[in-house]
This record gives structure tokens, C-alpha cells and sequence, in this order.
């Protein structure tokens, strides 16, 4: 159990994290309880599809609080207000210029367990966030993803 990976996160993405785990053990543990004592009324266990039901959902529901629990356990926040401007670095929200899609995006990188792409959040692991971070404003990355080549010059480090 020592080797566990650590999870790098911005303090926002910890304090996500918190309340997502909070949210599960208090909310959703008593939701699946209700749905278990509603199932068991019904008689008969071992033909009961909303009793089995229940149970997989109590079992997925256990599964991702170990999870979230390992992952705030083995957190590494980093200190995103100590990051320089002048160079993408880990936390860093960055404009680029996509040059094949010719529009400007622009992106925060975060770590693995934050990333939520309808608001521009990527992984700093991801092929674009790693070819982002160490780059400066003024200079053109080209990411080869499962999807092809792209370049991005980047604009600004905001």
C-alpha cells in the first residue's frame, strides 16, 4: 500500500475532491440505504432485481469513496498564486492559438482527477498539457494525439 501514486491537484481541485467524497458518504450512502430497505420490503431476495440493483450501486457507490479517499490521502496540492507568468507550468491557464482549427482556446492545466473538458480543464499528462507546460508565450508546440497532429502557438500565459 506504500507505492500508492501520488495525485498532483490544485487546491480548488482537492477542495472538489473533499466535497465530492463528503457528498457520497453522507447524500448518496443514506439514498442507497432508502433504496435497499425499499427492495427488501418487497419479500423474496433471491428474485429480487431492485435488490441486486441496489446492492451494485452500493458496491460501485463504496468503490469510488475508497478511490476519492486514496486520491485526497496521496494529494500533492501545488501552490498555483507561486507560478510565474512567464512560463506554463502545472495550475498554469494558458491562451493558444489552434492553428488548424484557426481559433484561439484557451486551457487550464490541472492534474488527472480535475480535468473537466467543457471548461477547458486539462490534464497536465494529457499529450496537449504536456507539450504546453515549459513553453512560453510567443512559441508553437505541435501535439500528436490518437486524433492526429495539431499546433497551438501560444498567446498569453493569463
Amino acid at each position: 500500500m506504500g507505492n500508492e501514486k501520488e495525485v498532483t491537484l490544485t487546491q480548488e481541485g482537492y477542495d472538489k475532491l473533499v466535497a465530492d467524497l463528503d457528498h457520497l458518504k453522507t447524500v448518496k450512502r443514506a439514498e442507497i440505504a432508502d433504496k435497499l430497505k425499499l427492495a427488501r420490503s418487497y419479500g423474496d431476495l433471491s428474485e429480487n432485481s431492485e435488490y441486486d440493483e441496489a446492492k451494485d450501486d452500493q458496491a460501485r457507490l463504496e468503490a469510488k469513496i475508497v478511490e476519492l479517499e486514496k486520491a485526497i490521502k496521496n494529494a500533492k496540492i501545488v501552490d498555483i498564486e507561486a507560478n510565474s507568468k512567464d512560463e506554463i507550468s502545472f495550475g498554469s491557464t494558458v491562451k493558444v492559438y489552434d492553428v488548424e482549427f484557426d481559433e484561439e482556446l484557451i486551457y487550464k492545466i490541472v492534474g488527472s482527477k480535475e480535468v473537466d473538458l467543457k471548461n477547458n480543464k486539462i490534464s497536465a499528462e494529457s499529450p496537449v498539457g504536456k507539450a504546453l507546460i515549459g513553453k512560453k508565450a510567443g512559441d508553437t508546440v505541435t501535439v500528436t494525439t490518437q486524433a492526429g497532429s495539431s499546433e497551438f502557438k501560444v498567446i498569453e500565459i493569463l
